[in-house]
């Protein structure tokens, strides 16, 4: 894999760069690696529980120190969206405190009787009675908005329902079809593109995805790396209609082989 000298990195996080709170290999050298050569890189994540500020103190509490403007994740980007849609937008939100956190520095409010939206993000905190009560406001016209399509997310104990798995029951019980803000949405992509100020021909995104990272990066013309250290096994390959550029074991292998470390 040839890299030119300016190439901008977009990474995911999960399964990427840890599991949980388990650094995985070749997380720290890789972003020695773009300290040292004075890349331009974003964590791009699809999770919206997190805040920046708290990505950038769980990477410390793991060894990593970047800044909190080297993370943007899918709670941001669609704080950003509603915003561009509705600049004095209300909403229900179903999520953690990143999500709630960027709706309110967008200037969006909470609402829980009549909101322009409902929103979904990954959270601990759900409940049949917040999913009754989100399937009641759809019903009465609110519109139904998810942080990202994911169905599974990765942790250090296995597989963990994400944000596409528990949208699901309001879609089915409404008839109604979320709109999904983060990745593969071309729109994340060039929020991400714009923040490292860089052109698509000088990007490569990196991810643990095929329906999400990979096919985002296809769409977008970036280039793809494809790491197996999350999500996508070799056998789930085959059920998808495109590659990714070029397919890695994991960071550490990246790391070898494409940086020449």
């Amino acid at each position: 894999m040839e890299l030119k000298d300016k190439t901008a990195f977009i990474s995911d996080m999960d399964g990427v760069i840890y599991h949980g709170n388990h650094l995985l290999p070749g997380a720290v050298e890789f972003v020695e690696w773009l300290k040292k050569n004075d890349r331009k890189f974003l964590f791009l994540t699809n999770s919206s529980e997190r805040s920046p500020r708290e990505l950038k103190e769980k990477l410390s509490r793991l060894g990593i120190n970047v800044e909190k403007e080297n993370f943007y994740t899918s709670a941001l980007a669609t704080a950003s969206f509603l915003k561009s849609q509705n600049y004095s937008a209300s909403a229900y939100v179903i999520g953690e405190t990143g999500l709630t956190n960027a709706m309110y520095e967008e200037g969006l409010s909470m609402n829980d009787v009549n909101p322009d939206y409902v929103v979904v993000g990954e959270t601990r905190s759900y409940s049949f009675e917040k999913i009754e009560h989100a399937i009641r406001l759809v019903i009465k016209g609110a519109r139904l908005i998810g942080t990202n399509p994911d169905l599974t997310g990765p942790t250090e104990k296995g597989i963990t329902p994400a944000t596409g798995a528990l949208i699901a029951p309001i879609e089915l019980a409404t008839g109604s079809k979320a709109y999904f803000v983060g990745k593969p949405n071309p729109l994340i992509m060039r929020h991400a593109l714009k923040t490292l100020s860089t052109r698509r021909e000088d990007a490569v995104i990196i991810g643990d995805r095929m329906d999400t990272d990979i096919i985002a990066g296809i769409e977008s013309e970036i280039n793809t790396v494809l790491v197996m250290s999350g999500v996508t096994a070799p056998d789930d390959m085959k059920r998808f209609a495109y590659r990714p550029d070029h397919v890695f074991s994991g960071l550490d292998e990246f790391v070898k082989n494409a940086l020449g470390n």
